[in-house]
């Protein structure tokens, strides 16, 4: 195991959400489902406690706590894509199995785990060395849900899409 490992917090569903994960993007998987030696607060002998797996090769652990603390905003993973069909796939897929939508490319899947689907065109734009490109950028980026490649591209130009 590496020394650094993200450890999510579920109510009994880490299998569930790690498998889900996994379908969804490449170079992840499920690597170990590990059962509980004895009884615990929120849990007994031989049920699912620890899911070892991995998202876009990042590791991670799912740990089946209870439910006493929830994901926040505080805390998601950032997917970077290259085109919009990329950004629509993941998107859909986290929204569309139960999913909620937010603003700015952020959108939650149904355990309550914050993801920013996030096009390179989008962070070279709000990065752009020219200040009021940048802004334009921000500022269409701002009024999106699903971030929009096209109008992301158009802002960055300065023109109206159409």
């Amino acid at each position: 195991m590496p020394k650094n490992v993200i450890c999510l917090w579920y109510d009994g569903t880490a299998e569930d959400a790690a498998k889900f994960y996994a379908q969804i993007f490449p170079d992840s998987a499920v690597t170990a489902v590990h059962h509980a030696p004895s009884d615990y607060p929120d849990g007994k002998q031989g049920q699912v406690l620890t899911v070892e797996f991995t998202v876009l090769g990042v590791p991670c652990l799912g740990l089946n706590g209870g439910p006493a603390f929830k994901h926040s905003e505080a805390f998601s993973f950032q997917i970077v894509t290259d085109n919009q069909a990329e950004t629509d796939r993941y998107w859909n897929a986290i929204v569309n199995n139960g999913g909620t939508e937010s603003a700015c490319g952020w959108c939650k899947d149904r355990w309550g785990l914050s993801w920013q689907i996030t096009p390179r065109t989008l962070l070279d734009a709000t990065t752009d060395p020219d200040r009021a490109t940048a802004k334009r950028a921000f500022e269409a980026m701002m009024k999106m849900k699903k971030i929009d490649i096209a109008a992301i591209e158009a802002a960055r130009r300065g023109t109206p899409r159409a």
